[in-house]
């Protein structure tokens, strides 16, 4: 199965770069953007879903009312193109997000970077790849050497407080899923959302990071977050390696 979700999401990558370089966009209900690459690659990725396995789809581009998911026991969740705002800015950070998720949590998932070509992957028990090699998070940096990750469209002022209070002085930027595959490979050490995310925008990096030995937990509760809720909003989270400790 991971195979042809990989392929798919590839072909998907392909057709956003042919789009790159493109201000043709309209503004959603939610004020954010939408692009023709967008589009398009939804509707390739929700063809060939549709073409090759039998569950049910919930995309970023075509929400699902909670009274016809609710009885969805596996479904793929789908955000063809996270990182519109880079997209348009042309920053390279922007990826393809395709998960399955079985029972409320992630099982299967696959983040393509249409720019770098990069691919991360994961099957849980079987897992996370960066490029057909598998990636863990073994870090051990400690105090001042721990490395942040930030949004680079999207920071707070209480993400910033959560690096102060943290001690954790060195900060890098990223657009998309890109922020929390950074974290699976080892690049980066946490990265704090404390504002809003869908969860079409964590699905696929969640089964990467816990596969490559990391966590994504709800920021108060410190548990993991679940899928296929009634409301589709993200609460606030942590991505971290499991052996670092923060407040």
């Amino acid at each position: 199965m991971l195979p042809k979700v990989i392929n798919i999401a590839q072909h998907a990558a392909d057709i956003i770069l042919n789009h790159y370089g493109s201000i043709d966009f309209q503004q959603k209900k939610d004020h954010s953007p939408v692009t023709k690459a967008d589009l398009e690659a939804n509707h390739y990725i929700v063809q060939q879903l549709q073409q090759q396995f039998t569950y049910p789809i919930l995309s970023e581009e075509a929400p699902v009312p909670y009274k016809i998911r609710q009885t969805w026991q596996t479904l793929w969740l789908v955000d063809p193109l996270d990182g519109t705002k880079d997209f348009l800015t042309q920053t390279g950070d922007f990826t393809v997000n395709i998960a399955l998720i079985h029972q409320g949590r992630p099982y299967l998932g696959v983040v393509v970077c249409p720019v770098s070509g990069v691919i991360y992957s994961a099957q849980k028990g079987h897992g996370a790849f960066k490029q057909g090699e598998r990636i863990m998070n073994e870090s051990f940096r400690m105090g001042k050497n721990i490395i942040g990750v930030d949004s680079r469209h999207f920071s707070t002022p209480a993400t910033k407080g959560f690096f102060q209070k943290n001690h954790i002085e060195h900060i890098e930027h990223y657009g998309s899923s890109l922020k929390m595959c950074k974290v699976a490979e080892g690049v980066a050490d946490i990265y704090p959302r404390l504002n809003g995310t869908m969860e079409w925008d964590t699905g696929a990096s969640d089964i990467i990071l816990t596969e490559a030995g990391c966590a994504l937990h709800h920021h108060k509760t410190r548990q993991p977050l679940t899928y296929n809720r009634p409301d589709l909003l993200n609460p606030h989270f942590i991505a971290y390696r499991r052996n670092l400790i923060w407040s």
